[in-house]
């Protein structure tokens, strides 16, 4: 699925769609340093807990982006829970109580604030704190690390030096496409599965970096329990994971001298193109952001 509002565009910086993205002879290199990179970010137990899930991951991310798109004289841009509530429905990832508890715990963790607005006292909105913002600039740094390998002739220093006025632009950029996200996510339905799993995302990617670095070998040999530990889970949290993706024909199980994991290529295809997703949309934001797209 291509991006349609993007076909629109008049620009200078050059266009990448899903396709081209897949088929690019560095595209391997990219995928390397994106997993390299993507679990540089969540090195600790407790943030792979507290922020990679499904609905954990949304919130957090909105948070991000709704607060940058407020406008002080507009309270329906506010960020209440309510908003967040209302922009999480078209994703369907988290329920309301889910929502509230996981406010609750970015609270707790200094991640978040619930402050009055100064427009009116008895309304009271979420702000990140620098913790979290800083968490989000290093995870947009990791986003932008494979489009610096697709497209070397771009520059993509904003990102990449974790400039603050470039997260708050990018942020606002990203809540106009939010539909365009959903939508584009439903396509690679394989890996809704990964989401739904806490630190789902980071077992996958910590998969296939093992795979990457043996890539004679047809089997990724694995502990339960190392990679339990190292994402803060249960080790039977990652073999309920790991035997879903067994029965949804993406992996396939052995015991081969202790567990191996063999990756068929269904889910190659079905992480590429996820991944692929995400090149596609952060190059045309960096694009927008940047003036080098707009629209006519």
């Amino acid at each position: 699925m291509e991006n349609p509002s993007s076909q629109t565009l008049v620009r200078e910086w050059p266009s990448l769609s899903l396709d081209q993205i897949i088929v690019h002879p560095q595209f391997s290199e990219a995928r390397k340093h994106y997993i390299d990179s993507f679990l540089a970010v969540y090195d600790e137990p407790f943030l792979a807990r507290l922020l990679i899930e499904s609905g954990r991951f949304f919130v957090h991310k909105l948070i991000i982006l709704l607060n940058a798109a407020q406008e002080d004289g507009l309270p329906d841009t506010w960020l209440t829970i309510g908003r967040l509530k209302l922009e999480m429905q078209q994703f369907g990832f988290a329920s309301e109580r889910q929502i509230d508890h996981l406010v609750q715990r970015l609270i707790s963790v200094d991640f978040l604030e619930q402050v009055p607005t100064a427009q009116d006292r008895r309304v009271r909105i979420l702000k990140p704190t620098e913790k979290m913002l800083a968490h989000d600039r290093a995870w947009l740094v990791a986003h932008y690390v494979p489009l610096t390998i697709l497209c070397p002739q771009n520059d993509y220093s904003l990102a990449m030096r974790g400039d603050p006025d470039f997260q708050i632009a990018i942020s606002k950029t990203s809540v106009r496409i939010l539909p365009m996200v959903a939508q584009l996510m439903a396509t690679v339905p394989d890996m809704l599965l990964f989401f739904d799993f806490a630190a789902g995302q980071l077992i996958l990617a910590a998969l296939l970096q093992a795979a990457l670095c043996e890539p004679e070998s047809q089997y990724v040999r694995i502990s339960y329990s190392s990679i339990a530990e190292r994402f803060g889970v249960s080790r039977t949290h990652v073999r309920k994971l790991l035997s879903a993706a067994h029965e949804n024909g993406l992996v396939q199980l052995h015991i081969v001298g202790g567990n191996a994991v063999e990756i068929l290529p269904r889910l190659w295809a079905s992480y590429d193109r996820s991944i692929a997703i995400g090149m596609h949309l952060h190059n045309e934001a960096y694009a927008i952001v940047t003036g080098n797209a707009v629209a006519p």
